[in-house]
């Protein structure tokens, strides 16, 4: 779990339902920083957390695995949530209240209006997962709207969800200042992730190679390559935003990364 540096711990208040979150939020004062997380929290969510509290008054975090935009229900069915783990590690990183909804709560409507983009959302991990995006833009959408915060924290590894929460933001005029904040990584440059979890001891050895073979290979073809000669599966090597960025799987777990270019 990330240091906690100088911060006390606070009192986390857990806040089960719409209805809750909605009587709390209209007690608290000063600025509010949001920090909307799926769970299984490693040391770069508690990174958006310590950042959020130098910033803020009142830290918020969310944990809710969205099930709308995962397109493979396996996939869902084995994220990981190991919920008192997260939120010890909660508490001890200074975060004010954590909302825990049902999808009940974020769903009421039966996902019968959802947020689309039309262009980017439609390339890179948009073209292999079909309806992620317009599940994460609705979620976050709701989850800003609930929460209103000032000012809410996304780590850069999401590269492509970072730029579309971005511009979602811009396009429809919401009150909330997306700060990107940038990848954490394991000492060997794997970028952390809950899926990260899910790797076997072997496949473990071999994913820090994207990381790599992004930074490094000359081309994004040649980065394609050097990741199927180690036994990845590459759904996109590209460069977009500044960035390359590129998407593989090994066995079942599909990681995603990006490098400054």
């Amino acid at each position: 779990m990330k240091s906690v540096g100088a911060f006390s711990a606070a009192q986390c208040v857990r806040v089960e339902s719409a209805e809750h979150l909605t009587e709390v939020r209209r007690n608290v004062t000063g600025t509010v920083g949001f920090v909307p997380t799926m769970g299984a929290l490693h040391e770069g969510h508690y990174a958006l957390v310590e950042r959020a509290r130098k910033d803020c008054d009142v830290v918020f975090v969310s944990i809710f695995v969205n099930p709308t935009q995962f397109n493979d229900p396996k996939d869902l069915e084995k994220y990981p949530r190991p919920l008192d783990e997260d939120l010890a590690g909660l508490k001890a990183v200074g975060v004010d209240y954590v909302f825990l909804p049902k999808p009940i709560d974020i769903y009421a409507d039966n996902y019968r209006f959802e947020v689309r983009e039309k262009e980017f959302s439609k390339v890179l991990c948009g073209a292999h997962r079909a309806g992620h995006f317009e599940g994460v833009l609705t979620v976050v959408m709701k989850l800003f709207n609930l929460v209103n915060p000032d000012k809410a924290y996304f780590g850069e590894k999401d590269f492509q969800q970072l730029k579309l929460i971005e511009e979602m933001v811009r396009t429809f005029f919401m009150n909330v200042e997306v700060v990107p904040c940038p990848t954490f990584r394991e000492p060997d440059g794997l970028a952390m992730s809950s899926r990260n979890l899910r790797l076997t001891p072997q496949q473990r050895e071999i994913a820090p190679s994207l990381y790599r073979a992004l930074k490094n290979a000359a081309t994004p073809a040649d980065a394609r390559r050097e990741l199927e000669n180690v036994g990845f599966s590459v759904d996109y090597i590209e460069e977009q935003w500044g960035r390359r960025l590129g998407a593989a799987s090994l066995g079942d777990v599909r990681l995603i990364d990006n490098v400054e270019i």
